[in-house]
């Protein structure tokens, strides 16, 4: 008796799960590859400048802190050695 519920139960399971994944089946075009116009590209290219740009100075901003806090670090250290 608990072998028919156990196969009944996979045999649910499976096709459940078989059922589960026909929805890649409804996208019309998954073979096209990039379809979008000039100004698209254009405008993404822009995006990506200004992203890069902002990310320059904020680079020389952390290492500037990093130094700033090493910097810090070791003359607390060597004040702390003096007293």
């Amino acid at each position: 008796m608990n072998a028919k519920k156990t196969l009944t139960t996979l045999c649910t399971t499976a096709a459940v799960n078989l059922l589960a994944y026909t929805g890649a089946y409804a996208a019309p075009s998954t073979h096209t590859v990039y379809s979008s116009g000039l100004l698209v590209l254009l405008f993404l290219g822009f995006c990506a400048l200004v992203v890069v740009a902002q990310l320059i100075p904020a680079l020389i901003t952390l290492c500037g802190m990093i130094k700033g806090a090493l910097a810090n670090k070791n003359t607390e250290a060597a004040e702390v050695a003096r007293h």
